[in-house]
């Protein structure tokens, strides 16, 4: 049976089940918990065990110091939960606790996602996993020096396989190399995370995410952590495209809407814009908004939304380089 586990002092819950670790258990359930190797090694992942018991699931060779030992501090990574447990640990509450990383990783794959849009898909080592919120962005470096900064479009309950989505766009180096020459194995150095588009998760308001074109990767990832949460009773997602194709994950956003109630896809064109929603949505003083799109788009979407009423501090924006 699963057994239930909650933090303090932030008063967090997340269950865990079978032979799971403390810590796989709460980055599943979207909690975001201070860990480093996650194999037990760097004992960034230390908590306290107020009540309970755990039991261990693997052999550390970290040194706890004896004052640690006689308060009950494990790490995370390293134990399991044989009964409910009350621990104390520290979360990220913000863009600003999340520390700054440079990871040197692999190309697991690259896949197509329609004509003009790649997924790059990066594996961390297993001793050496980005840290980062749903939302965030990161560097990307490559072995013959092309860079970019990509949004993160995976979340961050899987922080050792990371996503990108990598659209074609005439004379970017970067986008073209990954079109054509990048294979599974190749180097790639990533810095980050960085970006401060990431979910108010105090906020117990609808959620209204809207993703222009290629917007839809940082979207992606705020959308999966909100589900993780439970973080409000309806999730909205506009999603704008100003090409034919241009919804090239369509199919996963419908599978979203046919397995859950509270989630609603609505996918539209660059002609209709914001039509859609305002028209859902007379009362948009009762929404968050988070909205990714390139500058020139984005700026006649903030006009809009805050013209209707949407009041800025309710209001996310994350401008796409592309």
């Amino acid at each position: 049976m699963a057994a239930h586990v909650k933090v303090k002092p932030g008063g967090r819950e997340f269950s865990v089940d079978g032979n799971e670790s403390l810590l796989e258990a709460a980055l599943r359930a979207g909690l975001s918990l201070d860990y480093g190797c996650s194999i037990g090694n760097c004992g960034k992942c230390k908590a306290r065990v107020v009540s309970g018991q755990v039991h261990r699931l693997r052999h550390s060779d970290y040194a706890f110091s004896a004052a640690e030992k006689a308060a009950g501090v494990v790490l995370m990574c390293c134990h399991g939960a044989a009964t409910d447990l009350v621990i104390e640990a520290r979360e990220a509450h913000g863009a600003a606790d999340m520390p700054l990383q440079a990871i040197d990783a692999r190309v697991k794959a690259v896949s197509p996602m329609g004509e003009d849009m790649r997924l790059l898909h990066l594996q961390t080592p297993r001793s050496n996993r980005l840290r980062f919120l749903a939302g965030q962005s990161a560097s990307l470096a490559l072995a013959d020096g092309l860079s970019a900064a990509c949004p993160i479009a995976s979340c961050p309950c899987d922080e050792r396989n990371l996503q990108f989505h990598i659209p074609r766009r005439a004379g970017d180096a970067f986008a073209g190399r990954v079109f054509a020459g990048l294979k599974p194995g190749d180097p790639a150095r990533i810095e980050g995370p960085r970006g401060e588009f990431v979910l108010n998760e105090a906020s117990r308001r609808p959620l209204v995410f809207v993703a222009f074109d290629a917007g839809f990767a940082p979207v992606k990832s705020l959308l999966e952590h909100a589900m993780s949460l439970d973080a409000a009773d309806a999730l909205h997602l506009y999603w704008i495209a100003s090409s034919p194709g241009g919804h090239y994950l369509d199919n996963l956003c419908r599978s979203w809407g046919d397995a859950l109630d509270n989630f609603h896809y609505h996918p539209v064109t660059a002609q209709m814009g914001l039509w859609r929603l305002l028209r859902d949505h007379a009362g948009l003083r009762d929404c968050d908004v988070y909205a990714a799109a390139p500058a020139p788009s984005l700026a006649a979407l903030e006009f809009q939304l805050l013209e209707h009423g949407l009041p800025r501090a309710q209001l996310l924006v994350n401008t796409l380089e592309y």
